[in-house]
């Protein structure tokens, strides 16, 4: 099947002579480009029992590589693990109007974090609040700037404790199969930030203003989750996908790719859209984030100023195991991955492949 890889090498070169390129763009097409391949050396893996030879290729570790986040991903939710409480989560989904998409594409940095801040402070102010629930919660909030067909769509996924400390250090629970009401959710969100993007960027057009305030936001919260072990689980399909990944392209021929979406506006359907190559090039690559730009962060009692004590007084009053993990090694990491050690040999099975370097890496 055809990757983005692909498409890049077939394609990429004239997208590139046609089209300005932020670095951070360039940077992750040519990080693409080159990922698994000689340009990035490699090693041999022998086996000395069925003479069994394989080149294995570096990979490139950018971000917003399709082939680059399983290990990443799989590290990311061990570490996680350690942070879960005996509790419901839930999901709770921010997103702004269409009309806003084009201002906070031009304006990723200030837009995004200015996202992150009125989803944060929505969720902290309206736990805080007696009515609803009268704690201090914490959350780990994941950015996506893509829908399924690679439109530009930013959005905030938001993983959220079902309780959490009263000003006393009580643990305080929430309702087993509510969180937060989210017509007050949409609304305290859709008033911050219209405030503060008007206060931060002041020449921005009232007349957009206007039309974001009198649309009703859309914010929705999933069911809560049967388990912590969920929790892990979904999180890792949030926190490290790219834009596309490479099982859901069909074809590229003549110029064209297919590629298979899920229409969510019609029960969900997966339904197949054909694009012209530029123009995919185009979608894939709007969402490539600035440079340094966390995408994952976490609040209240998971942000990292006084986390180790306060996650320590959830566990204890939520009857969650203070027992300490050890997180799992790189090649635990990758054997969770294959199924199989990464020295046993996949054609008969010996596990002692003998592992041999590679010419060094040519010119990228």
């Amino acid at each position: 099947m055809p990757e983005v890889q692909d498409i890049f090498e077939e394609y990429g070169e004239a997208y590139r002579q046609n089209h300005r390129l932020p670095m951070a763009q360039r940077k992750a097409m040519n990080a693409i480009l080159n990922c698994r391949t000689a340009k990035l050396g490699g090693h041999m893996d022998h086996c000395p029992e069925c003479g069994y030879q394989r080149p294995s290729y570096n990979s490139c570790r950018n971000r917003h590589c399709p082939k680059c986040q399983t290990l990443s991903k799989e590290r990311w939710i061990d570490a996680q693990k350690g942070n879960l409480l005996h509790v419901g989560y839930f999901h709770v989904v921010f997103t702004v109007p269409q009309e806003l998409n084009p201002w906070i594409y031009r304006n990723q940095q200030g837009g995004y974090n200015l996202l992150f801040r009125c989803v944060a402070e929505t969720i902290q102010e309206l736990s805080a609040d007696k009515k609803y629930l009268g704690a201090a919660t914490g959350h780990t909030a994941v950015l996506h700037t893509w829908g399924q067909n690679l439109s530009f769509h930013p959005h905030i996924h938001c993983i959220v404790p079902g309780g959490g400390l009263t000003k006393l250090g009580k643990w305080l629970p929430s309702r087993k199969k509510f969180f937060l009401p989210v017509k007050v959710l949409s609304r305290k969100f859709r008033g911050k930030f219209l405030v503060l993007l008007k206060q931060q960027f002041p020449n921005i057009e009232p007349s957009l203003l206007n039309e974001c305030y009198h649309k009703e936001w859309v914010v929705y919260c999933k069911p809560p989750f049967k388990d912590a072990a969920c929790v892990v689980e979904y999180l890792g399909r949030y926190t490290h996908r790219v834009a596309i990944a490479n099982n859901r392209i069909l074809s590229t021929e003549n110029g064209q790719v297919s590629f298979k979406w899920r229409d969510y506006r019609d029960g969900s359907r997966w339904k197949e859209m054909t694009l012209g190559a530029e123009e995919f090039i185009r979608r894939f690559l709007m969402h490539v984030l600035p440079t340094g730009f966390m995408k994952i962060r976490h609040y209240g009692f998971l942000s990292s100023r006084g986390k180790q004590k306060k996650l320590h007084t959830c566990k204890v009053q939520t009857g969650t195991s203070l027992k300490k993990r050890e997180k799992l090694s790189t090649e635990a990491l990758i054997q969770k991955i294959l199924g199989r050690k990464p020295s046993q040999c996949p054609n008969c099975g010996f596990c002692g492949l003998l592992r041999t370097g590679l010419a060094p890496p040519t010119a990228c």
